[in-house]
């Protein structure tokens, strides 16, 4: 089992990374959670998750151990696999979900792409007692609120279609995320607030 990759990071997108470690390119996917950690480092240290399927071995990476904690709960809920969890990892924070869980609140979950009420509910009643034994206190909430641009836009369309979203979709979504705002939302925050409305 791998535990985690350390080397430099040549390539990041808000879905995923590769690292090269000694001359090797491991592509890592990752939540929004830990894109926005990560920044502009040139050497990176991500903690792994490996997944082993017949036709795949897919790696997941993740900046925190309280977020890689939170992840292995999730996909521990039968009906969650990671793709999911990561789905989860990326719309809402460690602490959203570790208070959604607590609350009862099956409505915050469940507006999760990918995740019906029977999912929502299974996750809180399997997790509640869990997620009560750990507490993370890892305040993370992504800072440097730049003007919308271009780039920006074109970025956060890119990684909705990669997480599964129709473009046209998408492009609804980001447009209407960014009424809400006065046009200054940094890429994590533009993405999740497009995920809450989709």
């Amino acid at each position: 089992m791998i535990a985690y990759l350390s080397g430099k990071l040549v390539f990041k997108d808000p879905t995923y990374v590769i690292i090269d470690v000694g001359g090797v390119g491991y592509q890592v996917k990752i939540s929004l959670q830990t894109y926005s950690k990560i920044k502009d480092e040139e050497q990176i240290r991500l903690l792994i998750f490996l997944h082993i399927k017949e036709d795949a071995h897919t790696l997941y990476g993740f900046k925190e151990e309280s977020e890689k904690k939170l992840f292995l709960l999730l996909i521990s809920v039968n009906g969650v696999g990671p793709n999911t969890g990561l789905m989860v990892l990326s719309s809402l924070s460690t602490e959203e979900i570790e208070h959604a869980i607590l609350a009862g609140d099956v409505a915050t979950i469940q507006a999760v792409k990918g995740i019906g009420v029977k999912t929502a509910q299974r996750i809180i009643l399997e997790l509640k007692d869990k997620v009560g034994k750990q507490s993370t206190g890892d305040a993370s909430s992504p800072t440097g609120f730049l003007k919308t641009s271009n780039k920006i836009r074109e970025e956060a369309l890119q990684a909705l279609i990669t997480l599964g979203f129709p473009k046209a979709t998408a492009e609804k979504n980001i447009q209407s995320a960014l009424k809400k705002t006065n046009g200054e939302i940094s890429l994590e925050d533009l993405i999740k607030a497009s995920l809450k409305t989709l």
